[in-house]
């Protein structure tokens, strides 16, 4: 059984990208931050579902526990799945909200920066000796670091997510000789918890948001999640070093 590793699977794209993955046949280890509960009742449903699955916690922010993570993978592998490697990897955790130009301290930046860069950087790193030579690895970007989609108060998510974009194609160029692609995907606004869980709390948003894409409807975190399992996939055996927008046409 081949096996996945996607970070932040306790809601959102991260959860929804844990099951499509998981219906594909392939063996899944979630992690979790604060939502530990939500974080085992993912992979208790994968179980349910005939599957195979894990949950275990991560911080991103915490590049210290890093190697311990790592150990716990290795273990998790052996115990659940009965493997040694890990075929894929998707670097999905995150923060978000939005943080006015003039509000930002130097303690906010730091945080953004270290988990949504600086951690899946180095966790990536890191499982590089785990990880099977001809697998696959998703990044998660995001609209907001593409060329016209601006909005105000998202300079920090999206500088670091513009990182994120521009690493993929370099971890693509160095790992291609052990075939291992590397591409990401770039969601637009998606009804996910990200931003507070602003679409649940502020349904009456929707509307006015959904106006301004060209299909006519936010995204539903499927729609990322579909995505992703098709970038694993042998379906994208040719595709790498690519950033693939998942917006319905939100910069059209």
């Amino acid at each position: 059984m081949k096996v996945a590793l996607v970070t932040g699977a306790s809601a959102g794209i991260g959860q929804a990208a844990a099951f499509a993955i998981a219906r594909a046949g392939v063996g899944v280890i979630t992690t979790y931050r604060s939502h530990g509960s939500e974080g085992e009742a993912t992979a208790a449903r994968i179980t349910a579902e005939g599957g195979r699955a894990v949950a275990l916690p991560l911080d991103l922010g915490d590049v210290a526990g890093l190697d311990g993570f790592v150990e716990q993978v290795v273990g998790a592998l052996s115990a659940t799945f009965g493997a040694t490697r890990l075929d894929y990897l998707v670097n999905n955790a995150g923060i978000g909200g939005g943080l006015a130009f003039g509000e930002v301290t130097e303690e906010a930046f730091d945080r953004y920066e270290r988990v949504l860069l600086r951690g899946p950087y180095f966790l990536t790193q890191k499982l590089l000796p785990v990880l099977a030579d001809g697998g696959a690895i998703v990044n998660t970007g995001s609209t907001s670091a593409l060329p016209n989609r601006v909005s105000a108060g998202y300079s920090v998510y999206a500088a670091l997510k513009g990182a994120v974009h521009t690493v993929t194609p370099y971890w693509a160029k160095e790992l291609a000789p052990r075939r291992i692609r590397v591409n990401a995907v770039a969601p637009g606004t998606t009804r996910t918890r990200i931003g507070d869980d602003a679409f649940a709390r502020m349904p009456e948003l929707i509307p006015a948001v959904a106006e301004g894409i060209a299909l006519g409807r936010i995204g539903e975190p499927d729609d990322a999640a579909a995505i992703i399992a098709f970038l694993l996939s042998d379906a994208a055996a040719w595709v790498t070093g690519q950033v693939i927008e998942v917006s319905g046409g939100e910069r059209l």
